[in-house]
């Protein structure tokens, strides 16, 4: 295994983000010194993956903080709150981004009373500490997801999950490298990802990177492959659970589950506790982001397509709970009825680890 991916880099008064759109065939870094840079970074998805909206959100308000001017605790509170507000209109769906947001908004109550370099600092430290727990939490998805996949010689795998889309290794994406770790015959499916081919941008650059084996797939392939006995498991990552299971996560998914069933293949989740939203019941409360129909008439920026071609563009689809397997959190594995499993590993989650 290669050294460890890391896509964000906080330095003090900047943060650093490696530009996604631009992987696997340039790496650059873009410099954000104002919160606005932070919040265009995650609208135009130079930063992408749940966890890794989250904490670059958190950094967002810290970069806020440490180069705020305000002479006074009031006019400082307020600059921080209107960034909290700007940063939350960034992307809708992915619940760690008002997670992150709702933790800064807290620590910055904690902090009212004290100096404004005190504040300064604890908001630093806070998005730092936001950073760090992810990166643990990720080597638990990583534990759990490879229980589940340490029988499995094929594995298919829907979008990115790993250290560009996170602040460690990974969600679905550590399971499957920790898998590797313990079997090197283990093989990976990378489904494409269209429109914003994900999967071979960058799940593809992350496996080459750690030295897991892997071939590149259209999405329309993954039928056939089940069919003939070439799938062994699937496993993906979530921008949002609800309290019955159902799963948001990138287009595509839903359809993989729905294979998997009439398969008997078995179909895994792998997210942090934070992508949990236990306040809505099902997946018809979760609010579904639309995207620029270029992203599929102009894929990388290539017209396919006539000009003026009208485009249906959802960034995400809803697995029902009942279609997935096992849902992998860092306090432990959830199985069917959800309802239950799910509020019993967030209350775990503050526990300490623990399988179920």
């Amino acid at each position: 295994m290669k050294s460890k991916l890391r896509p964000i880099r906080w330095e003090g008064k900047t943060l650093l983000l490696l530009d996604q759109r631009l992987l696997p065939l340039k790496e650059k870094w873009v410099k954000c010194d104002t919160v606005e840079k932070v919040a265009l970074a995650i609208e135009d998805m130079t930063v992408r993956g749940a966890p890794a909206i989250g904490i670059t959100a958190a950094y967002g308000v810290a970069l806020a903080a440490v180069r705020s001017r305000a002479k006074n605790p009031a006019l400082f509170q307020s600059e921080i709150e209107r960034s909290i507000a700007r940063l939350r209109k960034t992307r809708p769906t992915a619940v760690n981004l008002f997670w992150a947001l709702d933790r800064m908004q807290k620590k910055l109550s904690d902090l009212l009373r004290l100096s404004l370099s005190s504040q300064k600092q604890g908001l630093e430290r806070e998005a730092i500490a936001i950073h760090r727990e992810d990166e643990a939490l990720c080597a638990l998805l990583g534990k759990y997801g490879a229980q589940l996949l340490s029988k499995c010689r094929n594995v298919l795998t829907h979008c990115n999950t790993g250290a560009l889309a996170t602040g460690g290794d990974g969600t679905a994406l550590a399971g499957i490298t920790e898998a590797a770790r313990k079997n090197r015959a283990l093989h990976v499916w990378v489904d494409e990802t269209r429109p914003y081919l994900q999967g071979a941008r960058l799940t593809a650059y992350e496996l080459a990177h750690a030295g897991v084996q892997y071939h590149l797939i259209t999405d329309n392939m993954a039928a056939d492959l089940m069919k003939r006995g070439k799938v062994d498991a699937v496993i993906v990552g979530a921008d949002r659970i609800v309290a019955n299971g159902d799963t948001a996560n990138k287009i595509g998914t839903y359809a993989l589950a729905v294979l998997c069933q009439a398969h008997g293949i078995p179909f895994y989740v792998a997210a942090p506790t934070s992508t949990l939203d236990l306040t809505k019941k099902t997946g018809a409360e979760i609010v579904i982001e639309q995207r620029n129909p270029k992203e599929v008439t102009h894929p990388q920026g290539i017209p396919i397509a006539k000009e003026g071609t009208p485009v249906y563009n959802p960034a995400f689809d809803v697995t029902p709970g009942k279609l997935i397997s096992a849902i992998v959190l860092e306090s432990g594995i959830c199985r069917y009825p959800y309802m239950r499993s799910l509020k019993m590993a967030k209350y775990r989650a503050g526990k300490g680890p623990a399988s179920r």
